[in-house]
């Protein structure tokens, strides 16, 4: 015994056990660290440019405050402003009054085929704006099917797309399903007994309607008429097509010429106008937070509340369904099916028979061109593989923020929902300049992969809201449970939290391949020979006068995006709005 005791004692002592890093600390610093860089990639180099004299990826350059100057002494700078902001408020009052109308008539009403009415009113959201716009052409524009129609039955069209209110039009109704999504789920849970009380009180359908449905209402229609707000600050395309021709420019359209479209472009201008943009959009997305925030008294929802009584139309009730189904018609179908029917002819009139036009032709020139054909697979590239990637970083960011001891979750959520503040055009402006500020990077420069990263960056808080409500609906003792059997914090998520959300990844993961599938304005400024995308095509085909083209490749992307959306509703039952 006294020999053992010996031996150990004379034993050298064990070295002092190393202290082991968790898994979750780099998996978690990595991933805040990862959006940090996407987020101030483009940010940062915008704000440097407006500050400097020269060029950014010069050698030589001083800080300066002249370009700001410079912009306010711009000759028509301050219609610029005028008109970005009589076509963003024009824009909000169509949007909001086609959405507030078509959430209460088809959400809250005894109106026929409401669903289906509901569901072809919300086509315009899946669409890209510059698609729309192609559509409005087709059928609204000087040269329009319904445009050359017109004289020959009622006299000379009352339309004109080139003007500031037409422009309002085409955005409005595009932008309508947003207010309708929210207008939608605030009036279908209001509490049926103020409305109950009103009835037995005597009003009737419409004065209910008016006193008490839409004032419960307003915290939607405030909140989403911001948002609207915002996205008709952000417009490119309907502008740069109807509003460029007839001389109306907007800060979106200033910046393209200025900057992709000049042969010298005028980088300290550019950059100078595209801060201004940012800082107004932030201001804009802050006020969102705020009056999301302070509708506590709106609130009429209760434990026992059930789903509120349709209003029943009486003698209106289908007259209301004609005027509805030719609002769909006229603002839906026609335009996204002109624009199909265009694809399919040499040339589209109502003076020429359809049988004499009809051919296949416009698919095979595009196919025949390498530039069209490479941009629509790289436009499936990207939005394949750059929707799984996005879809993995933003599962990660979501059990980060929503489910772990991460001391910078906080700091962490408010970084990936703040893209939410950063327009299209401003993304691609400042990816532009980060990219050719740092070097060994110009490989990437050139090559799909800076449109994924771009994009990333750009739709990460849409991914995060299609991903947060589900994963809060899982119950935190499953986590704990796990834990206790001693499995760490990346092996919960992986093998308990991450399973359990998979159908909202599925949802995540179609919202970002249709949002990268038909995104454009932050790709025409990254875009080079062999990058190209369906989005740049198009717009490189427009200006060269390509009707035919345009609508091909146009209905390539339309067909694409609704076989998805139908795959995702048909098989897994996902929804991609509210």
């Amino acid at each position: 015994m006294d020999a053992i005791a010996a031996r150990v004692e004379a034993a050298p002592a064990a070295p002092p056990a190393v202290p082991r890093i968790p898994r979750a600390v780099p998996i978690q610093y990595g991933t805040a660290l990862l959006v940090l860089v996407l987020v101030a990639a483009p940010l940062l180099p915008v704000l440097l440019q407006s500050l400097l004299d020269g060029a950014l990826y010069e050698h030589e350059y001083t800080l300066t405050l002249a370009n700001f100057a410079r912009l306010a002494r711009t000759e028509g700078f301050g219609q610029v402003l005028l008109n970005t902001a009589l076509l963003a408020g024009m824009t909000t009052v169509v949007a909001q009054v086609a959405g507030t109308v078509a959430a209460i008539l088809f959400g809250r009403t005894d109106l026929p085929m409401a669903r289906v009415l509901g569901e072809f009113f919300l086509w315009p959201l899946y669409l890209s704006a510059l698609v729309l716009s192609f559509g409005w052409y087709a059928v609204y524009g000087p040269s329009g099917y319904l445009t050359l129609l017109w004289p020959s039955v009622l006299g000379e069209a009352p339309w004109n797309l080139y003007s500031l209110a037409g422009m309002a039009m085409v955005a409005g109704v595009s932008q309508a399903p947003l207010a309708y999504i929210y207008c939608l789920s605030s009036a279908t849970i209001t509490d049926p007994s103020l409305e109950e009380a009103a009835r037995v009180s005597g009003a009737g359908t419409f004065r209910t309607l008016w006193r008490i449905t839409l004032p419960l209402m307003m915290p939607a229609i405030a909140y989403s008429a911001v948002l609207n707000f915002t996205i008709g600050l952000e417009l490119l395309s309907i502008p740069l097509i109807f509003g460029d021709p007839a001389g109306i420019t907007v800060l979106t359209t200033f910046l393209f010429n200025n900057g992709v479209s000049s042969p010298r472009p005028d980088h300290g201008l550019v950059a100078t106008a595209a801060a201004l943009m940012l800082l107004i959009v932030c201001f804009l997305v802050w006020l969102q937070g705020r009056m999301l925030g302070n509708t506590r008294r709106f609130i009429t929802l209760g434990g026992k509340a059930t789903r509120p009584r349709a209003f029943r139309l009486g003698a209106l009730r289908w007259p209301l369904f004609t005027l509805a189904v030719l609002y769909i018609l006229a603002t839906v179908i026609a335009p996204i099916g002109t624009l199909v029917l265009r694809a399919f002819t040499s040339f589209l009139s109502p003076m020429i028979p359809l049988g004499e036009v009809l051919t296949t032709g416009n698919f095979a020139t595009l196919f025949d061109y390498p530039v069209y054909s490479r941009a629509v697979w790289n436009s499936f590239v990207v939005s394949l593989l750059g929707g799984a990637l996005a879809t993995a970083l933003i599962g990660l960011i979501a059990i980060i923020v929503h489910r772990s001891e991460f001391r910078f979750r906080g700091a962490l959520h408010y970084l990936a929902l703040f893209p939410r503040a950063v327009p299209g055009v401003v993304a691609g402006i400042g990816f532009f300049y980060a990219f050719a500020l740092l070097p060994g990077l110009g490989g990437l420069r050139n090559s799909i992969w800076i449109l994924v990263i771009a994009f990333t960056m750009r739709f990460i808080p849409a991914g995060l809201g299609a991903v947060a409500p589900m994963l809060l609906q899982v119950s935190p003792d499953l986590d704990r449970a796990a834990r206790v059997q001693g499995a760490d914090w990346w092996t919960t998520s992986r093998r308990i939290v991450l399973p359990l959300m998979r159908p909202a990844l599925v949802g995540c993961y179609t919202i970002l391949f249709v949002s990268f599938f038909k995104e454009y304005s932050t790709a025409i400024f990254l875009f080079a020979p062999g990058s190209e995308v369906i989005g740049t095509a198009l717009l490189q085909l427009w200006v060269q006068g390509e009707a035919g083209l345009v609508a091909a490749l146009a209905t390539i992307q339309v067909v694409t995006i609704a076989v998805c959306i139908a795959a995702v509703r048909g098989i897994f039952g996902v929804k991609l709005h509210g």
